[in-house]
């Protein structure tokens, strides 16, 4: 039934419509994706924890002991729920993020392929939103690393506009992707993947104006963007600490059944918690929909090698090969070696010890490599079947079915992560949501939280981490949502 509305809505369509279609389908996407999440309650679900209202505490601003890992994000979070209620503002944010994903990825795909029609930018956008990175760290509760990885495309097309100004140093030409780094920067890691495409690409040859200009601007961007936690890791003395090197090894890729870990990688999966996985990553059926995912991408690598002139698009396959390489070389033997020497030696080294979450940089290419195949599978079903359709049409066609194939690649994606988000959403019994509560003196508790969630038992579990981060937990009258 999906796929007769998509063709229809790539083959006959106004020149307005085209433009408003890539927003609308990833944000109809988003809405798929979150489900039950966007009814009341709020989100428990291993580190997603929501709460009422969060306070401006030590931990809230990294000026305690442990490493910043969640500035700005939880200062934010302090603030705006000063003035809105604390499970809105996750629910909208983590909306914003995946929304702004695939409509990212189908602008950048018309910046670099502006051959290409409505129907490949659509399945760009499906490519970059709709894969097993953004399952499994859904249902770890990264959401605000997701934010981060929402700024990838946003990156690429902010690159491309400096690359592209005379002037790297005027408002006009630094405003992009000094936006694109601050929302990245929600925590560190965004930060780090946001500024690390950026320079990457603003490193190259070619442009209208210097290098070192470019990434001079670049460098005082990030450093302001990523200033809240550089700050707080300069004023703690916490980053000149080294980390338990028993992490490394505990947060090194997995690999999945029957892939084993570089191809757990290559198919945007591998996530150090075998947990927070949606189910058919744990089977068999995650070799075939990892086949699936890298078929759909590897139909666009001929297309992109003969565009192999453009630097930015050698770039992002360059980026997207060590972002799948370097997490496997970590998770072997000498690589976890390594990584142990430089969690006790290296301060702030342990911000890299979770590997597979820089995975993420592989997926702008994968979506520009899934547009760029569109086109070449048209091209194949006109010689094999003769279709009389347009080399348009057949296009859109061709991504109607790469869209389809990436949606059912990964089925347990859809609302809610096949539910496990509606049974981590808590409601107070008797009203939309729980009352707001002060700074706890004690470890508050709460009596609806399920196996999975931020707790260990669905009758008396205990919050420290909500309590430590955000300074409120929900109390003890409520019940999973429905």
């Amino acid at each position: 039934m999906i796929a007769p509305v998509i063709v229809g809505t790539m083959i006959a369509r106004p020149a307005g419509l085209t433009r408003a279609v890539p927003a609308l389908y990833s944000l109809a996407l988003a809405a798929l994706v979150l489900g039950p999440l966007l009814g009341p309650g709020y989100l428990l679900l291993r580190d997603a924890v929501s709460t009422p209202r969060s306070y401006l505490t030590d931990s809230a601003l990294g000026l305690t002991d442990a490493a910043a890992r969640a500035v700005p994000q939880d200062a934010l979070i302090a603030a705006l729920t000063s003035v809105v209620d604390g499970g809105l503002v996750v629910k909208a944010i983590l909306l914003s993020a995946l929304w702004l994903a695939g409509w990212g990825a189908a602008r950048m795909v018309a910046a670099l392929l502006p051959t290409t029609g409505l129907g490949p930018q659509l399945l760009a956008s499906t490519v970059l939103l709709w894969n097993p990175y953004v399952a499994e760290r859904l249902l770890q509760g990264h959401w605000s690393l997701l934010t981060g990885y929402a700024a990838l495309p946003w990156t690429v097309l902010a690159a491309l506009r400096l690359r592209r100004s005379p002037a790297p140093w005027s408002p006009r030409s630094w405003c992009p992707l000094g936006l694109t780094l601050a929302a990245a920067g929600l925590t560190p890691t965004g930060a780090l993947l946001a500024t690390a495409l950026a320079a990457v690409l603003l490193a190259l040859p070619g442009g209208a104006g210097a290098r070192w200009s470019r990434l001079a601007v670049t460098a005082a961007l990030a450093v302001a963007a990523s200033a809240p936690w550089l700050i707080a890791t300069a004023l703690s003395g916490a980053g000149a600490q080294g980390s338990d090197p028993a992490g490394v090894a505990a947060f090194a890729a997995r690999a999945e059944p029957g892939l084993g870990t570089l191809g757990s990688l290559a198919g945007l999966g591998g996530i150090w918690n075998s947990t927070a996985v949606p189910a058919t990553r744990t089977g068999i059926f995650a070799l075939v929909g990892t086949a699936v995912l890298l078929a759909v991408v590897a139909c666009g690598l001929p297309a992109l090698w003969r565009r192999r002139g453009n630097p930015v698009i050698a770039a992002l396959a360059v980026v997207a090969a060590g972002a799948v390489l370097l997490p496997a070389l970590a998770a072997t033997g000498w690589g976890l070696t390594a990584g142990e020497w430089a969690a006790t030696r290296v301060p702030g080294a342990g911000l890299l010890r979770d590997a597979q979450k820089w995975v993420a940089l592989a997926a702008p290419f994968y979506a520009l490599a899934a547009a760029a195949g569109a086109g070449a599978l048209a091209r194949l079903g006109g010689r094999v079947f003769g279709t009389a359709t347009t080399g348009r049409n057949r296009t859109g066609v061709a991504a109607a079915v790469g869209i389809v194939a990436v949606l059912i690649a990964l089925p347990d994606l859809a609302w809610g992560w096949a539910g496990r988000c509606a049974r981590c959403t808590i409601r107070r019994r008797g009203s939309a949501s729980p009352r707001s509560c002060g700074p706890p003196t004690r470890t508050a508790t709460s009596r609806c939280c399920p196996p999975g969630c931020s707790g260990s038992s669905p009758t008396a579990a205990t919050h420290p981490s909500s309590t430590r981060r955000h300074g409120c937990c929900p109390r003890t009258s409520c019940r999973p949502a429905s």
